[in-house]
């Protein structure tokens, strides 16, 4: 069974005590497993404060980043390497005290839009950073899952393929593909297929919409999503994402283009979003049922 998961910021733009008051215990009163927080920088959070909400909520936490231009990792720049392997030193350090068991995003890059391909080079550096952090996480029982987002928002992975082949590269068994139905939508030929080949380097899910907002209420396939899913018997997180400048600001609508508000209740997205993902698995399993239920006598 996955554990189902919801992200901050449906609820909250930032991560004060109040803001984790309000997003931990509501998460947990619609019946989510776990919150993904957003931690582009572990030191602006009080870990110590939010790991006691999470303990009285009964819930769990992943935390979630996007690498900025002067942490990436995949940018050839000694300094910038450094600066990115640190980052992410400090965000395992951040997971391991919340007890979290995933760390997830573009930890490969810089979150933005290039305007030239990856090196080989770049690459190669991106793949020693990840290895040392992979082994790190694993000392404390953490897995890396590497988004594929969209080719606006990286150079380096845009295809469930492209995830596979770096986490080949980097070799560890706790550094798995983190896909998204919101990015697959743009850049994946067949997302069915492409939830199947990833397979068992599958190891975090993002559903969201087309166009951010309410599930079902976009172009996303979700049927074939969760058909995918049900194919592999992917046993991970599925965590739902969505945005709406009613909740986040400046950086965050800036970058991903958050221009309409498809939402301002975020209880009701939320509660909606708990029931579309649930139905959509008790489908997908009955269409696993089915051929043996046609066979003949």
């Amino acid at each position: 069974m996955n554990k189902l998961g919801l992200h901050a910021n449906v609820w909250v733009r930032d991560w004060s005590r109040e803001e984790c008051i309000l997003a931990v215990n509501k998460t947990a009163e619609l019946g989510f497993d776990i919150i993904e927080i957003s931690a582009p920088d572990p030191k602006a959070m009080d870990i110590a404060f939010t790991a006691k909400e999470l303990q009285k909520a009964g819930i769990k936490a992943n935390l979630s980043l996007g690498l900025d231009a002067a942490s990436d990792i995949s940018s050839g720049d000694p300094d910038r390497v450094k600066a990115g392997e640190t980052r992410l030193r400090e965000v395992i350090a951040a997971a391991a005290e919340l007890g979290s068991s995933h760390v997830c995003g573009i930890l490969y890059s810089a979150f933005q839009k290039y305007s030239e391909p990856p090196t080989a080079a770049g690459i190669a550096g991106a793949v020693e950073v990840l290895t040392r952090i992979g082994e790190e996480a694993a000392r404390h029982g953490i897995t890396l899952g590497l988004e594929v987002v969209n080719r606006y928002e990286t150079n380096v992975l845009n295809t469930a393929g492209q995830g596979v082949e770096l986490c080949k590269r980097v070799g560890l068994p706790n550094v798995k593909v983190h896909l998204d139905s919101y990015h697959m939508n743009i850049e994946e030929a067949d997302v069915e297929m492409a939830i199947v080949d990833a397979g068992e380097h599958l190891g975090y899910f993002h559903i969201g919409e087309s166009n951010r907002g309410y599930l079902g209420a976009g172009s996303v396939d979700f049927m074939a999503i969760f058909n995918g899913l049900a194919r592999i018997n992917y046993a991970g997180p599925i965590v739902f994402e969505s945005f709406s400048s009613t909740v986040v600001g400046q950086p965050l609508c800036g970058i991903l283009g958050i221009w309409r508000n498809l939402w301002t209740d975020g209880e009701d997205l939320a509660r909606h979003a708990k029931a579309f993902i649930t139905a959509h698995q008790q489908s997908a399993r009955e269409v696993g049922r089915e051929a043996p239920r046609s066979a003949l006598p």
